[in-house]
């Protein structure tokens, strides 16, 4: 059986003044020929491990605190702590420690901090112990003046430390507080506020542990009522006896843990509302009462965690239809502080914390509770949420993953979670916000695993789109549910191209989304707006950018409808991307060479190409009027016949386009399927009327669909229309918002069995 008397955490104090966790081990002090001289060493209880080494040095100061901490500095700002399962393997510890540097196992520190100058050395040599006056009313302001004096010397703070250990002084104080109260002796008052704030700051272990007793912790609050600089007292006492009431959610059976609570809420208090704001000297002298309050949460979570019945009772009754709604948001709130208080323990600590609630049910539970009508529960078990998804996304991904077997849609946690950040009430959206975050977190690619045996990526971002995306989308979709957008659209698409994914420009271009984009567009005309500089950006933007797929899908598609803007070069830049693209298509031999060139012999900064790449794009039509093209210098070395060709035949096609009616039928075939066919009508300007050659139906999911409007790819009715729509070529009647691996195996099976769809009266995204 393992001894667990020497069972320790290590810790080590970081920049930040908390306690990391180095590992948990066993402890034993040996002979290091190394390091010459016996030494404390930790070995890992998981691979045996070396955790710490560690001489002991005659000169080092040694602090025994709360009978299982041992905490030491190894060098200026490299603090270490030893934290004992048992009280006698700190114990055993302290001693050996103790017999190294010749000192008395009694005392809780084995030297003296001695920073003093050597004046104050020599002026302490004479007195080997600090005197202190008798504890009366009467000497309360020398008492005062004392404890002042000494705060600036470490040698002077550790004297006076002892001292009021050694005497029980600080019990013969709290009863002069008494005293004063029932006299109303104010000026007593601040005296003692005074002596126990300096009290505070000697970072004494052991004057913590006596002050914050069950006996004394309430007269402690109440000296620190009566600040002189205030004109008035503070009523701390009234507000944590009256006030703040402790309420045993599930009974707790153990007095330990219940006092330890206790406790640790109260000296939190202390910290946080009744010592003042301490400065940048005092700060770091209370770092003692900080570590207190560290190491008291990290005894209650541990001794929570362990009690399996309390965690029981406590899920059964979150769970239990028949809880009354006011302790069921006790219990939510108790869960939340708990939760809360994990926050204090390192990874592997926190790591096993979440272990046992994902064990307990926490997530079933967390379902139950946001599907209650109690915003305030609801919002504690966002809060909940939260901290599970911050600690490990994937435990979150695997339950929603699972339960999505054996429960519909509507009910899952994550679609719960979806429509609560769609339907916040909050004006300033402060719970849309932090749901949002969350939801991010859990669709973010970078950080799911990868396994040999599984892709969380692939299992769970195909799992969100066939189950949770109709519900993130709902309110998209009901934004169309009139003829026409009724705000957002045509932003949200520029997001949508922004990304730059190709899974959303399929998608794009399956479905033409395109079409109400140019039809705003030429319906505002010539006017100067808003939505025309935003129409002009998104082209910009593809053609800057040089996405293909989207630029060869414009220009087969809508160029006749966008030939004539001559105000910007935007759409004829398009043009000329489209042209380069296929003319490396048709001569991959001259792309070849181009980057031969390009590449090697005739290298220049990439600012500079890119700028000679913007004039080739920019270039007048003017300019070419003769084909003559302007060539960048380093292409000049080129042969002319490679390059003036293909922009001699490019300048004939648009001469003869020119030459074409106002009045054409755009045809087009992208990607194997026939494009949608549609007049353009041009009457002055560059407006022009859209009209189809065939009567229209509804497409899957769209306004007039008696399916669900938040479900793409729902399959709706076929209506009749008696107005003249564009026709669509699409696969099955259904378009899908993501491409899985099969779809190009299908794509090949059903390449003859095409049919032709009808468009939609207006398409999804159709500008406002």
């Amino acid at each position: 059986m393992t001894d667990t008397r020497r069972r320790v955490k290590v810790y080590t104090l970081n920049e930040d003044r908390q306690w990391d966790d180095r590992g948990t081990g066993h402890v034993s002090s040996c002979y290091v020929e190394r390091l010459k001289g016996m030494s404390l060493l930790v070995r890992a209880e998981s691979d045996g491990s070396l955790l710490l080494e560690s001489k002991i040095n005659p000169n080092t100061a040694y602090q025994k605190q709360q009978d299982t901490l041992i905490v030491w500095s190894e060098a200026e700002n490299y603090d270490l702590a030893l934290s004992f399962q048992e009280k006698a393997g700190c114990d055993e510890i302290w001693e050996k420690i103790c017999q190294v540097q010749g000192k008395d196992p009694s005392v809780d520190i084995t030297q003296d901090l001695v920073d003093e100058s050597e004046e104050e050395r020599f002026d302490d040599m004479s007195s080997p112990g600090l005197e202190l006056p008798s504890c009366e009313l009467s000497r309360l302001e020398e008492i005062a003046e004392l404890v002042a004096s000494s705060l600036p010397s470490p040698l002077r703070r550790e004297k006076l430390a002892l001292a009021l250990e050694n005497e029980g002084y600080i019990k013969k104080l709290l009863e002069i507080f008494h005293v004063c109260e029932d006299l109303e002796n104010i000026e007593g008052l601040h005296h003692l506020y005074e002596i126990i704030k300096g009290i505070f700051l000697l970072n004494r272990t052991a004057l913590f542990e006596v002050m914050f007793s069950e006996e004394c912790i309430m007269d402690v609050i109440g000296c620190l009522e009566y600040d002189p600089s205030l004109s008035q007292s503070r009523k701390h006492r009234e507000f944590l006896t009256k006030t703040a009431k402790f309420k045993e959610v599930i009974p707790i059976s153990d007095p330990e843990l219940k006092q330890k609570i206790h406790q640790t809420y109260r000296v939190q208090y202390i910290q946080d509302m009744v010592l003042p704001t301490p400065s940048v000297f005092e700060e770091n002298m209370l770092s003692t009462l900080h570590s207190f309050i560290f190491f008291n949460k990290v005894e209650i979570v541990g001794m929570l965690q362990e009690d399996e019945k309390f965690l029981t009772d406590l899920f059964a009754q979150l769970t239990d239809e028949a809880t009354d709604e006011e302790k069921r948001q006790e219990l939510v709130n108790f869960l939340k502080e708990f939760c809360a208080f994990s926050q204090t323990l390192q990874p592997q600590n926190r790591d096993a914390f979440f272990k046992t609630l994902s064990n307990m049910g926490i997530l079933p539970a967390l379902e139950v509770i946001l599907g209650m009508d109690d915003a305030q529960v609801r919002s504690a078990a966002t809060d909940i949420f939260s901290y599970l998804v911050e600690y490990n996304p994937s435990m979150v991904r695997e339950f929603v993953m699972q339960e999505a077997q054996q429960n519909d849609d509507d009910i899952l946690l994550i679609n719960l979670i979806i429509e609560h950040m769609i339907c916040d009430t909050d004006p300033e959206l402060g719970g849309a916000v932090l749901l949002m975050g969350l939801l991010r977190t859990l669709v973010d690619p970078e950080n799911m695993l990868a396994t040999a045996n599984k892709t969380e990526k692939t299992e769970f971002l195909g799992f969100f789109y066939k189950h949770c995306m109709h519900v993130l989308t709902a309110p998209l979709l009901a934004n169309t549910t009139e003829d026409k957008p009724s705000k957002g659209a045509l932003r949200f698409k520029r997001k949508i191209i922004g990304l730059k994914d190709e899974f959303y420009n399929r998608y794009i271009m399956k479905s033409f989304l395109f079409e109400p984009v140019v039809k705003a567009f030429l319906n505002n005309g010539s006017r100067y707006n808003l939505m025309n500089s935003a129409i002009i950006e998104m082209f910009e933007f593809i053609r800057v950018e040089d996405i293909k797929s989207l630029t060869a899908h414009v220009i087969e598609n809508y160029w006749k409808a966008l030939e004539d803007v001559d105000y910007v070069q935007t759409f004829k830049g398009l043009k000329l991307r489209f042209e380069q693209q296929r003319e490396r298509q048709d001569n991959p031999k001259l792309d070849s060479m181009r980057s031969i060139l390009r590449n090697h012999r005739y290298r220049r900064d990439a600012r500079t190409l890119e700028d000679e790449e913007e004039m080739w794009f920019n270039t007048d039509e003017d300019d070419m009027e003769d084909g003559e093209a302007v060539v960048p210098p380093s292409d000049k070395t080129k042969n002319d016949e490679d390059i003036m060709d293909p922009i001699s035949k490019f300048m004939e096609r648009k001469k003869l386009k020119e030459s074409e009616e106002k009045e054409v039928l755009l045809k087009t075939n992208l990607s194997g399927r026939q494009s949608p066919s549609f007049k353009l009508s041009f009457s002055s300007g560059t407006k022009s009327n859209l009209t189809s050659q065939s009567s229209a139906s509804n497409l899957p999911g769209s306004p007039g669909s008696p399916g669900s409007p938040g479900s793409p790819g729902s399959p709706g009715s076929v209506s009749k229309s008696t107005s003249q729509m564009a026709a669509i070529t699409t696969k099955g009647g259904l378009v899908g918002l993501v491409d899985y691996p099969d779809d190009d195996e299908e794509d090949d099976e059903d390449e003859d069995k095409e049919e032709t769809l009808p468009l939609s009266k207006k398409a999804k995204l159709e500008s406002s």
